[in-house]
């Protein structure tokens, strides 16, 4: 069965630096490190939690800090049992390392709690390139790894305190194992002997399940089912040392489950599975349903400003459907997507483990001059510049619409951004799909320093949970006891402290006259019940600041006092 080879080296302009690049290993590792971090550091420390998922992982890390009971997983009193430990130990080690380097208020700042996923998003990118070298060459696979650096679904995973971004490393660390063997499989080569690739597939499994349980087993046995089927060709497998991995994999995860199972009495997995699990199968979860076809839909969105030419690479992959390595691509991308396009519940962040096979086909397809010339492919393309503008409109109309300001350090970004994205459609219209590809990936750098380090400060408006957490502190309190009415998101929880009650208003005003230093947040609602308690208590509290702004969930306005017992 025929394989990709090598596409013939540029002679001059950015395809001749790619090929510089792309022939020594550091130096492609070096360029996909240094754009991944250009890429994912605007923001990363200033966002504020991001409510609701966000949050409650860092709070459920936090409480094992506090509790010293790294087995059991809690949001305040509520058992959090759907996803298993491996997150929150990541969580937990980078901020017990915070703390070490004297990181201020190290437990309640955020961005402690999303370095794994940052690192797991910069090492999905350089893996992106190690899967994609026997698939589809070093050119291909350096072009390959950029484009996930700029995708725009991994960018907001790496800024972001949940498993999504781990996820998707332990799974490219298995997936570039089987593209390992295959290949070699194909070509009639050597199959790599010795530990170290069934080492790493296995390890990646053991961390795949600790990290959330089945989908990378999932990904990884539709993976090799349809290559075989495809191919007819299992022999490669075998490689795999089944039996010792096994093993080996039980030893590294059977302890927590053990310890959980032991713990909660089998509550883990009646919660994890028979509910969590089965009831996303089953029907939408959490509001969260859609139709089969939503990840085709909001994929233009998701792999922005990359999606366009996965469209124009279409045809080329057809074309190529029996070549060996873009049997294995789809045979990684096809069934898993089908899977969860059928599922009822929809999350974006679901097909994130399969954008990589799209970044490598699209990559191989420019490489191979493969893209679509058609009039529809060109009208395709015209979505790069489009979405650029709507971006970079919706994020300046944001901050005027909310914080009636113009976010200045935006607008260059977002002016060069749109130029960039209009260069990148007129490369496609000249058959130059590397300049292409560079282009877009210059447009969503620029659009991520814009929004993230222009524009997402500036809307403090959404920002209610710090802004509460910071005026309920006093200094003559080491810590403030607080009581939240009419605004429940987990942020105030992470933010304003463990013990967090969320009464009654009239249960507010109770919770004040029971000692010092306590604050009650009490949102404009339900303020006259709380100030008629008080009034009928005889209990004094200060009005010291009100918080007004939006919901991010829902988008409900709110104005809430802060009250704090004399």
């Amino acid at each position: 069965m025929a394989a990709l080879s090598e596409a013939p080296a540029a002679v001059r302009g950015p395809g001749r630096m790619l090929d510089r690049l792309a022939g020594s290993n550091l130096l492609a590792l070096a360029t996909l490190l240094l754009i991944a971090i250009l890429a994912l550091a605007p923001g990363f420390t200033g966002l504020p939690p991001m409510d609701r998922d966000e949050p409650r992982f860092a709070q459920a890390s936090k409480q094992m800090l506090e509790s010293g009971d790294f087995v059991n997983i809690r949001f305040q009193e509520e058992a959090r049992l759907k996803k298993p430990v491996g997150i929150y130990w990541l969580q937990t080690a980078a901020v017990s390392l915070g703390e070490s380097l004297g990181v201020p208020e190290a437990r309640t700042t955020i961005w402690l709690y999303r370095i794994p996923s940052l690192i797991a998003a910069i090492g999905a990118v350089l893996l992106t390139w190690w899967t994609a070298i026997p698939l589809v060459g070093r050119r291909a696979a350096l072009l390959a790894g950029l484009m996930m650096a700029g995708c725009l679904l991994l960018g907001v995973e790496a800024r972001l305190a949940k498993t999504d971004a781990t996820q998707l490393l332990t799974v490219m660390a298995m997936v570039g194992v089987l593209a390992r063997f295959f290949m070699a499989s194909q070509r009639g080569e050597p199959l790599p002997a010795g530990l170290g690739l069934p080492a790493v597939f296995w390890l990646g499994m053991a961390a795949s399940i600790l990290i959330k349980g089945p989908i990378g087993a999932l990904l990884v046995g539709l993976t090799i089912a349809a290559t075989v089927a495809a191919t007819r060709d299992w022999r490669w497998l075998g490689q795999l040392r089944w039996l010792w991995g096994i093993l080996f994999t039980l030893v590294l995860v059977s302890p927590w489950f053990i310890a959980i199972m032991i713990q909660t009495k089998g509550a883990f997995l009646q919660e994890s599975v028979g509910k969590d699990m089965l009831n996303k199968v089953a029907g939408a979860q959490e509001s969260h349903g859609g139709w089969p076809g939503t990840y085709l839909a909001v994929f233009w969105g998701t792999f922005w400003p990359f999606a366009p030419l996965a469209a124009l690479a279409g045809p080329w992959a057809w074309r190529q459907r029996r070549t060996a390595s873009v049997i294995f691509l789809l045979a990684w991308l096809v069934p898993f997507w089908l899977v969860f396009e059928f599922f009822p519940t929809k999350l974006p962040h679901y097909v994130l483990p399969v954008y990589p096979a799209i970044a490598i086909l699209i990559a191989a397809a420019v490489c191979d001059d493969g893209l679509s010339r058609s009039l529809w492919a060109r009208i395709v393309a015209g979505l790069i510049p489009l979405l650029a503008l709507v971006l970079a409109v919706v994020a300046i109309g944001a901050v005027w619409f909310y914080q009636r300001e113009i976010a200045w350090l935006t607008l260059p970004f977002a002016v060069v951004a749109v130029a960039t994205a209009w260069l990148a459609w007129q490369r496609l219209g000249e058959d130059k799909g590397v300049e292409a590809i560079l282009a877009c990936l210059a447009t969503s750098l620029l659009l991520y320093w814009g929004i993230y380090a222009g524009a997402i400060p500036k809307l403090q408006a959404m920002a209610i949970s710090p802004r509460l957490a910071a005026a309920a502190q006093t200094t003559q309190c080491p810590h403030v006891a607080a009581a939240s009415v009419g605004f429940r998101e987990p942020s105030l929880v992470f933010l304003a402290g463990t013990d967090l009650d969320m009464p009654s208003a009239e249960g507010a005003a109770d919770f004040l006259g029971q000692g010092t230093c306590r604050a009650a947040f009490v949102d404009k609602r339900f303020e006259p019940a709380f100030l008629a308690r008080l009034a009928a208590n005889g209990t004094k509290a200060d009005l010291v600041s009100r918080v007004a702004g939006i919901n991010i969930n829902g988008g409900k306005k709110l104005d809430i006092g802060v009250y704090r017992s004399p």
